[in-house]
This record gives structure tokens, C-alpha cells and sequence, in this order.
């Protein structure tokens, strides 16, 4: 039997972390709506981002550019949320996962709630500065709610 030494099984239980830290960078730069942060969680040059109905994109700056028009607003209010991540390393450069995620949007111009649930299918890789990025992902929606939200009458202000 041919058992991986030690050093190698350390390797690949950091790069499943870098991997894991990868996609929680990429969820909070999402939420906190910090486009270079986003960005920096894609490969340079020709990447596959797939997003369905929000778009298909070969460079992450066409993402990043459709993040900061439909996204970077303060009414628009949104929490990622990753789960069950299942992670294969291919080698030491290559990685490949699935994520659940659980996605909910506040838009408090509209009044509406939005909440999703689907599937990541990613591809990472190494780059030449030893951090991972996504070199390929695709997002699959399978589950959508709207609601109609309305907000509550102002309250009234004390003349006191």
C-alpha cells in the first residue's frame, strides 16, 4: 500500500483550509461589498464564471463590473451563506468543490426579500504566489423565495 508521507498529508489538509478560507473571503467580500476583495478571489486572465440569469463571464473584472452596478448599493442588504463544502485535491496545483449556499437579499428601496438556495461547482488553482483562487465556478439556483416586504410607518418624532 502506498501511504502518503506525512508532509504530503500536511499539504493537503492546509490546502483544504486555504480552499475553505478561499470561499469564505469570496462570501464576505460579497456581503461587505468590497469589489477589489472579490476580485482578488479569481485567477487573472481567462476564468469561467458562471452565474446563470446574472451572467456568464471569462475575465473576473466583467463580474466585479456587474457586482458594483446590481450589488455595492446601501439599500441592497445581503448575506452569503456556504455550507457542506465537499473539496478534492487534484494535485498540488489543482482543486476542485461543491458548496451549498443559502443566499438572502434585502432590498429596502423595493420593499423585497429575497432569499435562494443553490449549488457552487468550482475548479481552484494555485497561483504562482502559492494562494488559491476560483479559476472556474458555475452557481445553480435551486430553490427562489420573493417577499414583499412592507416597511412600517415612520414613527411619529416628539415635539417635546
Amino acid at each position: 500500500m502506498n501511504t502518503p508521507d506525512l508532509a504530503a498529508r500536511l499539504r493537503a489538509l492546509e490546502d483544504l483550509e486555504a480552499i475553505r478560507r478561499l470561499k469564505a473571503r469570496y462570501f464576505l467580500a460579497c456581503d461587505r461589498k468590497d469589489p477589489a476583495a472579490m476580485r482578488d478571489c479569481f485567477c487573472s486572465g481567462e476564468v469561467l464564471i458562471d452565474y446563470g440569469p446574472v451572467g456568464t463571464f471569462s475575465r473576473r473584472e466583467q463580474l466585479v463590473e456587474v457586482f458594483e452596478r446590481l450589488a455595492c448599493h446601501a439599500h441592497i442588504v445581503e448575506m452569503h451563506h456556504g455550507a457542506n463544502p465537499c473539496i478534492e485535491i487534484v494535485d498540488a496545483q489543482r482543486a476542485r468543490g461543491t458548496w451549498a449556499l443559502h443566499y438572502q437579499q434585502i432590498d429596502t428601496q423595493a420593499q423585497r426579500l429575497t432569499q435562494l438556495g443553490g449549488i457552487y461547482d468550482d475548479a481552484y488553482r494555485k497561483d504562482d504566489d502559492g494562494a488559491w483562487r476560483i479559476e472556474r465556478t458555475r452557481f445553480v439556483v435551486g430553490s427562489t423565495l420573493v417577499l414583499d416586504l412592507p416597511l412600517p410607518p415612520p414613527t411619529p418624532k416628539d415635539d417635546r
